[in-house]
């Protein structure tokens, strides 16, 4: 009887077990999670084996940390100082994600609070530094496409290396001291005028000129007529046309020789 009671109490003491370290036996994932084991009797961080979605059994002494790896947004309003030293703010939105296979080193170096000790902290750096290159005028009107694009490749570069990958990154907004932006839209408004205007003056210079080409090539034209038109051929195109008005049904006389030059006459009875 002892033998039965024996496996009653194991049983029961298995089972409180599991109730009590259930936690920490079993693991879900889910779809866009990954996970990376601590084992703190057994070699630490395995930064090379990543688990992946579903359930998943470990010892209760080890840990795991949970990581989700779809895509992120972060906005960020920040103060900077453009190339002369002029303070603006700029707004701007950043999108990435940690890369699943590197999720290890990404703990070993930032922990699971990666999104504040390292992605804002370096877009803002990277964004202040690609400020400085340019003047207010260029990041808000002229060269804000370029803007972006210096701090995408830039922060993007700095990210995969700490095993963050950039997916994105907008200026959504820019502010400027109301003089600056107001200085900033007045030339760009005549700037705009100005190339309206040279658009006219290049227009009516291009018809002008296709003008005179087409009158030059008229007078080209007329100037080999006239110097075609010798006297032999006029009177030899006027005996042609006689003989064929003489062919027409109509009553007439033509008398051949009595007109100017020679050519024949011809005389109605109208």
């Amino acid at each position: 009887m002892k033998k039965p009671q024996s496996l009653v109490i194991a049983g029961l003491a298995i089972f409180l077990v599991i109730i009590l370290l259930g936690n920490r036996l079993f693991v879900t994932l889910d779809q866009t999670e990954r996970g990376v084991l601590f084992k703190p009797f057994g070699g630490g961080l395995d930064k090379s084996n990543i688990f992946g979605p579903g359930f998943h059994m470990i010892a209760p002494w080890n840990k795991i940390y949970l990581y989700n790896v779809e895509e992120q947004k972060s906005e960020e309003p920040m103060d900077v100082l453009d190339k002369s030293g002029l303070s603006l703010n700029i707004d701007v939105t950043v999108r990435y994600y940690p890369i699943e296979t590197r999720i290890g080193f990404l703990y070993e170096g930032f922990k699971l609070d990666y999104a504040n000790r390292l992605v804002i902290p370096e877009i803002r750096s990277t964004v202040r530094q690609v400020a400085g290159r340019y003047t207010a005028e260029e990041i808000y009107s002229t060269k804000r496409s370029e803007v972006e694009k210096a701090i995408i490749d830039e922060a993007g570069a700095k990210l995969k290396e700490n095993n963050i990958q950039m997916t994105a990154l907008l200026i959504r907004s820019i502010n400027l001291p109301n003089d600056i932006k107001r200085a900033i839209e007045s030339k760009l408004t005549q700037e705009q005028e100005a190339l309206a205007y040279q658009f006219k003056l290049e227009k009516e210079k291009a018809e002008a000129e296709r003008k005179r080409i087409a009158a030059e090539g008229e007078a080209r034209a007329n100037k080999i007529i006239n110097s075609s038109l010798t006297p032999e051929l006029l009177r030899m195109r006027g005996i042609e046309a006689t003989l064929d008005l003489a062919k027409s049904p109509n009553a007439k006389v033509v008398v051949v020789g009595s007109g100017k030059d020679g050519l024949p006459l011809i005389l109605g009875n109208n």
